[in-house]
């Protein structure tokens, strides 16, 4: 049985490919003999100076390969990562695994990818190189069936490693036997100028110039795709001219550079030139962006007296014009993006101005805002809006915290920026990173107070999501002791709360349901649901499940569901009706059961949750069990047992989890006899999580 539907990124089985955004031009020598490489090598990296197309021709040669790869084609792109402690995550987290476990990255790694048969390709290796090598190395010696295609501007210099160095395109002059009509820089030429000016042909009267636009131009296709926008307010002659009179400029400006190189940098610097003074500037701004952004981030940052944010706007449309800025559009808004090469100019435009630290500053500043506007806008209608939100962020937060933990006299920003953004380490997917990052900071900030008192209780619940009780407990403890010393009342009731979380995962439930009743008495009149109330409500309703009082279980969630519609809260919401599911499963009301926990399922798949979608998968089965559907139970739990290896620690570690999961295994037994169960519960491991959600759900037949 194998389903096939779009699902979120990290949940898709074939991979995370990225859509190629435009015609892909020539290559077709160099994409065979890379598949050559690729179908003898467990490693090839293609090598080649910047601009000249490595990128885009391993997308299109990832596009025509992907059908050969059962398990998926899955993409990293390091492009803009600065710290090479986060290859690793980086990596994981373009592979969809939801790891929230305390495990190490590389072992997280390696399981997951094991046995399957799948190709990682990694994108701009040349920064970090040494991480990238070494992790390559570790993936390859552990998972036999796997294959990695990287990009660098230099090898990883393994002794397997296959190098593809990826060429200019042929100029015209190169075949003497060859069209220049046909010749493939005048291909792409024409194919770029045609998207920028619709009437644009390619034509006796103009291919001579445009040979020779392309013979100056190497052959390189970032060069010759900056060329070819300016025919939008130039002619082809008018085009060669500048470009000629720009070369004659540049002649003798570098011995050291490779002539290629000096070529692509004198088209990068003669579109510079072409556009306005303020686009110039506006372009050395936005290189302090991480990845895409939005204009109003862009109009936050970027504006000064000598750029009005209303300004910026038309600016914006100005560079996109001019190919400068890519445009990307989707259902949650438009962004805008710098390609890479066009980035590093404008970051050292933006060094030679002596702004990066103001920009740099005014980046961390609009993050700060965000962040603290998401988080109070968390527990309302727009949490879904907010979910999509920040993990597009994702790169942009990172830079920006990245900026504050090593800048002397920042530190204490950055514990506020991860402190404000505990709903993105816990509930976009993100634990494993926020915890690496909450932990560095408060190293870095080693002095009692109401931030660091913030930062350790949000530690403390980023651990508690990685079943890491011991260190949630400590962390909880931790923040008690310096919230008294600082007078944070707050953070007092909060510690309560995630020491009794602690306790719930370990089974002390008389300690957890103290600690818990504590939280939610001081919480009950604040307006504020997360993370101190609600969560709190579900937890000791879970506790009451355990201790048999399933009334006053029932009634506490039926009151936070209330809360939850109210308000438009959905995350705990999606929590709220799994245990609720599980109470009354207790009391046999199986129908109402069952439909708490689908409902709990449909919730969860607009947050990617996938650590509730496993808890929640668990109830399911032992309902399916319930209602003699042993062979969906068992199905369930095969893909439970597979899911759970890139999840973490199986149900967190927790009895109140294992306890019923082992008492459902043995049910399915009993039902179905050890073979029985065995054949039902391989096929379930074929599943992935969606597969899985869809199955729990009903819509998938589980004899087909």
């Amino acid at each position: 049985m194998r389903l096939r539907m779009a699902t979120p990124t990290g949940w898709r089985r074939e991979g995370n490919l990225p859509a190629e955004l435009t015609s892909f031009v020539g290559r077709t020598r160099l994409l065979a003999n890379l598949k050559r490489h690729l179908s003898e090598s467990r490693l090839v990296t293609v090598t080649g100076i910047g601009g000249v197309g490595k990128s885009r021709t391993v997308l299109r040669l990832a596009h025509q390969v992907r059908a050969s790869y059962p398990d998926g084609v899955w993409f990293a792109d390091l492009a803009r990562l600065q710290d090479a402690g986060m290859v690793k995550h980086t990596i994981a987290s373009a592979l969809g695994i939801a790891d929230q476990s305390s495990r190490a990255e590389s072992e997280t790694l390696a399981e997951w990818v094991g046995e399957r048969d799948m190709l990682l390709i990694i994108d701009t290796c040349e920064h970090l190189i040494q991480g990238c090598a070494e992790l390559v190395h570790e993936l390859l010696e552990a998972a036999p069936n796997l294959k990695v295609l990287a990009t660098s501007r230099q090898s990883l210099n393994l002794p397997y490693e296959h190098v593809v160095p990826v060429p200019p395109l042929q100029v015209p002059g190169d075949d003497p036997t060859e069209s220049l009509f046909t010749n493939e820089s005048v291909q792409l030429f024409a194919d770029r100028a045609g998207a920028s000016v619709p009437e644009f042909v390619l034509d006796e009267d103009n291919i001579g110039a445009i040979a020779e636009l392309c013979r100056r131009l190497d052959g390189i296709p970032l060069a010759i795709e900056l060329a070819a926008v300016r025919l939008r307010a130039l002619s082809v002659d008018q085009v060669l001219g500048l470009l000629t009179d720009r070369f004659s400029l540049l002649a003798g400006a570098s011995r050291t550079a490779l002539p290629r190189h000096q070529t692509l940098r004198a088209a990068i610097g003669w579109s510079h030139e072409l556009c306005e003074p303020e686009e110039r500037l506006l372009w050395a701004r936005l290189s302090v962006f991480a990845g895409d952004f939005e204009l109003d981030a862009a109009r936050f940052v970027c504006s000064d007296s000598r750029l009005s944010a209303e300004r910026i706007t038309d600016l914006i449309g100005g560079l996109v014009e001019k190919s400068i800025l890519m445009i990307r559009s989707n259902h949650a808004g438009v962004r805008y993006k710098l390609i890479d090469t066009l980035a590093e100019y404008g970051q050292e435009w933006l060094e030679k101005l002596g702004q990066s630290e103001q920009m740099q500053q005014r980046h961390l500043e609009y993050y700060l805002s965000l962040a603290h506007r998401g988080e109070e806008a968390w527990s309302g209608p727009r949490q879904i809006y907010w979910f999509i939100r920040m993990r597009q962020e994702h790169d942009n937060v990172r830079s920006a915290l990245d900026y504050a933990l090593r800048t002397p006299g920042k530190e204490p920003l950055a514990l506020t920026l991860l402190s404000s953004l505990w709903f993105m380490w816990v509930c976009c997917g993100f634990a494993r990173e926020g915890r690496l990052y909450l932990e560095r900071a408060l190293v870095a900030n080693s002095k009692a107070s109401k931030e660091r008192c913030k930062a350790l209780w949000v530690l403390s619940y980023v651990r508690s999501c990685q079943g890491d009780s011991v260190g949630a407990l400590a962390a909880a403890e931790h923040c008690s002791t310096e919230a008294v010393k600082v007078g944070d009342s707050r953070a007092v009731i909060l510690s309560s709360k995630m020491q009794g979380t602690a306790a719930l995962l370990q089974g002390d439930l008389q300690k957890a349901s103290a600690l818990l009743g504590v939280a939610i008495e001081f919480n009950t009149e604040n307006k504020e649901l997360n993370p101190g109330l609600l969560p709190a409500v579900v937890e000791l309703a879970i506790v009451l499940t355990s201790q048999g009082e399933l009334y006053e279980a029932e009634s506490l969630l039926v009151d936070c569901l209330q809360v939850c519609v109210e308000r438009g809260e959905l995350w705990v919401g999606s929590y709220a009706n799994w245990a609720l599911s599980v109470t009354r499963l207790h009391t046999k009301r199986t129908d109402l059961a069952l439909g708490n926990a689908r409902e709990s399922l449909r919730i969860k798949r607009h947050f990617h949750d996938t650590l509730g979608t496993l808890i929640t998968l668990e109830t399911v089965a032992r309902i399916y069990a319930a209602v003699e559907r042993v062979d969906v139970a068992s199905m369930l739990l095969g893909a439970l047992h597979q899911n759970w290896r890139s999840a973490g620690l199986p149900m967190l570690g927790a009895p109140f989890l294992t306890v019923d999961h082992e008492k459902c295994v043995k049910e399915c037994e009993r039902r179905l006899g050890v073979d029985g169960y065995k054949q039902a519960f391989v096929l379930g491991t074929e599943l992935d999580l969606d597969e899985a959600t869809t199955l729990a759900l009903g819509d998938l037949d589980a004899s087909s």
